[in-house]
C-alpha cells in the first residue's frame, strides 16, 4: 500500500503589510521637537475651529447685549433719512428713477449701517484671532493654502471620507445641532407670552425685545457650544499627538539626518584623534623633559623663552600613549622626571600646545631645572 504524497505550497509575503502605515512599523515613539517644527511650518497644528467659533459668539453676544439700545436707535435713525432721499432718485429730465442716483442712496445707506455695526464684528474678529495665537502662537504661513495635488486622489477622498476622523465630526455636527435647537427652543419659550406684545408696542421698543430675545438664546446657544468645543479641543490636541508618532526607524533615520550616521561620526572622530596623535607625536623631539605618573600618565614640556612666556605642553598621554611617549623619549635621548601629582594636574587641567598655568610654574620650573642641571654635568 502507497502512502499518499502531500504536496506543499508556499508563498513568500512580506510582513511590513501587516504593519501600519509609516516606514518601520507602527507608529510607537512621540514625535521629535524637529518633526512637531517642521509640522508647525507646514501649518499642521493641534488647533479647534469650533473653539474659535464659540468665543467669537459670546463676544458677539455679549457685545450686542451691551450696545442693543444704541444699535436699535441709530438704526430706527438711518430709515427715516433713507426715506427723505427716496426724492433724491427721482430724476426729472427722464421723468422717473435714476438708477445711478438710486445706487448712490443705497451705497451711503449700507455704509451708515456697517459703521453702526462694524465695532461688533470687529470685536468677534479679534476674539477669533486672539483666540488662534493663544491655541497655536503667532507664526504666518501660506503652505495649507497652496494647492496639493494628492487631494485629487479619489481613493484619498474616500478613505477621508469614511475615516474615523470623518465619523467623528458628523457625530458632532449631530450633537452640536442637536444641542442648538434644543436650547434654542427653551430660550424662546421661556418669552413666548412677550412676544404676542409686539402688536401692541412701539417699534423701538418690538426691536429691543426682540433682540433682548435673540440675544439671550444666543448667548445660551453660545455657552452651550462652548462645552462641545473645549471637548473638541482636548480631541484634537490628542489627536495631533497621535498623528504626529513616529516609528523607531523613523526616529532613527531623523538623527542620522540631523546629527549624521553615529558609525561615520566615530570613525571621523577616530581619524582626528589618530592625525592629532601623529602631529603630536612629531613634535615630541623638541621637548625638554616628559613627566611620568609613572604608568599611567606622560606628558612632555617644552620651554623656549624667545617663543613663549611659559613653558608648554607639546604632548601627553595615558596608559598605551603615555608607553609610546616614553618610548618616544627615550629615543631621542629625552630626560624622564617621575612626578605623580605634578602628571596627573598637568594631564588633566592643559591641553597640548597649551601654556602651564601660572600655579604650576613652581613645580614645573623645579623639574626644568633639574633637567637642565643634568645637561650641564654631562
Amino acid at each position: 500500500m502507497k502512502l499518499r504524497e502531500k504536496s506543499c505550497f508556499y508563498m513568500e509575503y512580506n510582513l511590513q503589510w501587516f504593519a501600519k502605515e509609516g516606514n518601520g512599523g507602527e507608529k510607537t515613539e512621540p514625535a521629535t521637537s524637529k518633526k512637531l517644527q517642521d509640522a508647525r511650518n507646514e501649518g499642521q497644528v493641534a488647533k479647534s475651529q469650533e473653539l474659535n467659533s464659540a468665543l467669537s459668539l459670546i463676544a458677539l453676544f455679549v457685545t450686542l447685549k451691551l450696545f442693543i439700545s444704541y444699535i436699535g436707535e441709530s438704526l430706527l435713525q438711518s430709515f427715516p433719512a433713507l426715506y427723505r432721499k427716496i426724492p433724491d432718485v427721482i430724476d426729472e429730465s427722464i421723468g422717473g428713477m435714476s438708477v445711478k442716483l438710486a445706487v448712490t442712496v443705497i451705497n451711503n445707506t449700507l455704509g451708515t449701517i456697517v459703521k453702526i455695526l462694524l465695532p461688533v464684528f470687529l470685536i468677534g474678529y479679534s476674539v477669533a484671532l486672539l483666540t488662534n495665537i493663544v491655541q497655536v502662537g503667532w507664526k504666518v504661513t501660506a503652505k495649507p493654502m497652496k494647492p496639493k495635488f494628492s487631494k485629487l486622489n479619489p481613493l484619498s477622498g474616500f478613505k477621508r471620507i469614511f475615516s474615523k476622523d470623518s465619523l467623528f465630526e458628523l457625530l458632532k455636527s449631530i450633537a452640536k445641532i442637536s444641542l442648538i435647537i434644543y436650547v434654542a427652543y427653551t430660550a424662546i419659550r421661556d418669552h413666548q407670552n412677550e412676544l404676542f406684545l409686539v402688536y401692541d408696542i412701539p417699534l423701538l421698543q418690538v426691536i429691543l425685545l426682540v433682540g433682548s430675545i435673540a440675544i439671550d438664546a444666543g448667548l445660551k446657544i453660545s455657552l452651550v457650544y462652548l462645552l462641545v468645543a473645549i471637548a473638541d479641543w482636548f480631541y484634537q490636541k490628542h489627536k495631533f499627538k497621535e498623528d504626529m508618532k513616529m516609528t523607531k526607524q523613523e526616529v532613527k533615520d531623523e538623527y542620522k539626518n540631523t546629527e549624521g550616521n553615529p558609525e561615520i561620526k566615530g570613525r571621523q572622530r577616530s581619524r582626528m584623534r589618530e592625525a592629532s596623535q601623529r602631529r603630536m607625536m612629531q613634535s615630541l623631539p623638541s621637548a625638554d623633559v616628559v613627566i611620568t605618573n609613572p604608568t599611567h600618565y606622560a606628558v612632555a614640556i617644552k620651554y623656549d623663552a624667545s617663543q613663549y612666556s611659559a613653558p608648554v605642553v607639546v604632548a601627553k598621554g595615558e596608559d598605551y600613549l603615555a608607553m609610546k611617549i616614553k618610548e618616544a623619549a627615550k629615543e631621542h635621548q629625552i630626560e624622564i622626571v617621575e612626578n605623580k601629582p605634578l602628571a596627573r594636574m598637568l594631564y588633566a587641567n592643559v591641553d597640548v600646545g597649551e601654556e602651564v598655568p601660572p600655579e604650576l610654574y613652581q613645580a614645573v620650573a623645579e623639574v626644568l631645572a633639574f633637567v637642565y642641571s643634568l645637561r650641564e654635568n654631562r
